[in-house]
């Protein structure tokens, strides 16, 4: 199977159409690297953001939709007591015996596997997988093309591909929500990097066709139709950043700040999401300026969020990309996580015809801007923006065009 060396995880994006045949692919170089076929290949789409950006932690809304680019695993089970980890994109291999304790946060692509055997692990989920299992095992193949750092959720995408994975061969099934709850807390405690639940939600349960309106503190969720002759083009700025880093860690702790400051004064606050534009009026003065717009930013946002929801569910597309500006705005101005490169993506966007709204998406510092765009000009746009980006930047952005897709199955 071709690693290949393109964009993102390596070779072109996989499709709903052609997943199966990547997950074809994938079985046969399984074969190859361990000698026994799998007993399942699975997949685990990664996300676009339209709204709701770092409020997930926060316990507000957010409306992503998964994608049809994807991370495909391959796993059979052995019987010598070793966990063996194969990456396609990297080529590299990674093993270790399951009495053993992989290291935690060796900030290599291996963290995201591992840290769902040990979650699973510590869920009581050992069936061929636990420390004492010295006749069980398994080999796990991986091959992803979800953009890596460019906040469309390549983690997330490994994390779920994985559990389904693992879950095979402890012969465990699980419902979506479930699985999110524990392939975040495999990021959180085992990767180190502390995001909310939003992207490890979508690659589970997310829907054909539709974006999620996710409540991230109650987990319910509701779907909202995108109009079927509009498509979502992804831009990436070829700006980096890793979720692990500094910035993303800051802004939690600032929110949290926020959140501790309202809370002393109404304990009923007892996430951001509870606070109330007012309450930032009456108690925002006591704050450090950064901590007070990080607060404004994630309290607007969710209420955006909702509102995008709704729009989307009547049909009103005016109203759903004016959402977007001001999303992209306030985590501009407010949440401080945009960039030059970003702003200048968005900024060219508005320019094109056909285009519905347009923001940065994702963690932040870098990476992706979504735009939702009527299909018929699609291709246009991209070829539009992607040319005079280039042209002011000296930089070759990558753009590709996608569809909200379904979230992690069984493929093979």
């Amino acid at each position: 199977m071709d690693s290949g060396t393109g964009r993102g995880q390596g070779r072109g994006k996989v499709t709903e159409v052609d997943t199966a045949k990547a997950a074809a692919e994938l079985a046969a170089t399984h074969q190859e690297q361990f000698g026994e076929a799998p007993i399942g290949v699975f997949a685990a789409p990664g996300r676009v953001n339209l709204i709701g950006e770092h409020t997930d932690y926060a316990g507000g809304f957010v409306m992503p939709a998964a994608i049809d680019f994807a991370t495909v695993a391959a796993v059979s089970r052995r019987m010598d007591g070793v966990a063996s980890v194969y990456s396609v994109n990297f080529d590299k291999r990674v093993e270790f015996a399951l009495d053993a304790v992989p290291p935690k946060g060796s900030h290599e692509w291996s963290d995201y596997p591992f840290g769902v055997l040990e979650v699973l692990r510590a869920e009581g989920i050992d069936g061929g997988l636990g420390a004492a299992a010295k006749q069980g095992g398994f080999s796990l193949s991986l091959f992803g093309d979800v953009p890596l750092g460019a906040g469309l959720s390549s983690s997330a995408s490994i994390e779920v591909a994985t559990m389904l994975a693992l879950l095979a061969v402890a012969g465990v099934e699980l419902p979506g929500p479930k699985m999110a709850l524990l392939a975040q807390r495999a990021e959180n405690t085992y990767v180190g990097a502390n995001c909310g639940i939003m992207d490890q939600f979508i690659a589970c349960c997310g829907k054909r066709d539709s974006a999620l309106l996710l409540d991230c503190r109650s987990l319910e969720s509701k779907l909202a139709p995108i109009p079927t002759n509009l498509s979502l083009v992804i831009c990436n700025t070829m700006v980096k950043h890793s979720h692990a880093g500094g910035e993303y860690n800051t802004r939690r702790a600032e929110v949290e700040q926020a959140t501790a400051t309202l809370r002393s004064h109404r304990p009923e606050i007892a996430l951001l999401r509870d606070a109330t534009p007012a309450d930032l009026e009456q108690w925002g003065h006591e704050m450090p300026l950064n901590v007070l717009k990080r607060a404004r930013h994630i309290i607007t946002d969710s209420l955006r969020a909702e509102a995008a929801a709704a729009a989307l569910e009547r049909g009103d597309l005016e109203a759903l990309g004016q959402l977007m500006a001001e999303a992209h705005a306030s985590y501009r101005d407010d949440f401080e996580a945009s960039c030059p490169e970003a702003d200048l993506m968005v900024e060219l966007a508005n320019q094109q015809p056909g285009l519905v709204g347009a923001r940065l998406t994702g963690g932040g510092f870098g990476g992706c801007t979504v735009n939702l765009v009527e299909e018929q000009h699609a291709r246009a746009f991209g070829d539009a923006v992607a040319k005079a980006y280039e042209q002011q930047t000296g930089i070759k952005p990558d753009v590709f065009q996608c569809h909200a897709s379904d979230g992690a199955k069984k493929v093979l």
